[in-house]
């Protein structure tokens, strides 16, 4: 069908708003791209915006060697695969017992979680409970009170609502069992809407600051989101280099004279970004498939 003149503009007007707001997002990723692959002291004089002028890996040397960096990687890898299994797993179990519509005090049991996705006691009860768990400055302060979330219970549970009865029941006649059910027919099902969720759970995990800013007390236990959180604010490199011997090996090296906070912390960033952002493209179309289920079913 032929486009009539007001059509045409309508859908050039849309994509160049498009590109415009691809450009406003990718251009601050680039230059902070191009910042830690440029030497700190050149970057320093300005100039540097989409490509580096003087291409090296020093910056990204520094930050890899230190072993506090290091650590918090492991401990913030750990907390996005832990967290988002456990999540994953509680979030099923609970949709799947929630979606029986035959289950005594179904009703009561959804408008607790309801409320519990509506309202909340705030911050200063949630630190209390937190401490009366002994939860404060433990790697499971990242896992517990995260581990389920009544709004992906309720997505979760539309849509196993949303599975023909008869293959549930067809399953129950031949003498299956719920977790039977749940195993054999359910989880494969869900697939779509388990990376999904997933995605979601894992993000959060991956770019969450602030439990290890205000809960954890223990260097050793931070993240790398809140040790580059603490970095974006540092005056000096000694929240860079601290006692690491190879970093200082580096120190005493020509090399750390072009080296400048600026550029460790663009290279910091990259190093914090950079595996979520390799992650998201391969589960890409599951998340846009579970995301329409999940709309047509809801």
């Amino acid at each position: 069908m032929k486009q009539s003149t007001s059509e045409k503009v309508g859908q050039l007007l849309i994509v160049l708003l498009l590109i415009l707001l691809c450009v406003s997002v990718l251009y601050p990723f680039l230059y902070m791209l191009a910042i830690s692959l440029n030497v700190g002291s050149d970057a320093a004089k300005g100039g540097v915006y989409l490509w580096p002028r003087k291409f090296t890996l020093y910056n990204f040397q520094v930050v890899l060697g230190n072993s506090v960096i290091q650590h918090s990687y492991l401990i913030t890898i750990a907390r996005t695969i832990i967290g988002t299994v456990s999540g994953l797993l509680i979030t099923l179990l609970a949709a799947f017992g929630l979606s029986y519509r035959v289950l005594p005090l179904r009703r009561t049991l959804l408008g607790y979680v309801l409320i519990t996705m509506l309202f909340n006691g705030g911050l200063i009860p949630f630190y209390i409970q937190l401490h009366e768990l002994s939860l404060l400055n433990s790697f499971w302060v990242y896992i517990v009170p995260s581990a389920f979330s009544a709004w992906n219970m309720f997505v979760m549970m539309k849509f196993i609502q949303g599975i023909p009865d008869a293959l549930v029941e067809s399953a129950e006649i031949d003498g299956a069992h719920p977790f039977r059910v749940l195993w054999s027919i359910i989880l494969p099902l869900s697939k779509p809407m388990l990376a999904a969720l997933g995605l979601f759970t894992g993000v959060f995990h991956w770019n969450d600051w602030f439990a290890g800013a205000f809960f954890i007390s223990d260097q050793n236990l931070i993240p790398v989101q809140t040790f580059l959180q603490q970095l974006l604010s540092a005056q000096d490199m000694s929240t860079v280099l601290g006692s690491n011997n190879n970093i200082e090996a580096l120190a005493r090296g020509s090399m750390m004279a072009n080296v400048t906070l600026m550029s460790i912390k663009m290279a910091v960033v990259m190093v914090s970004a950079l595996p979520i952002l390799c992650v998201y493209p391969f589960l890409q179309k599951y998340f846009v498939k579970g995301v329409l289920i999940g709309s047509v079913k809801g």
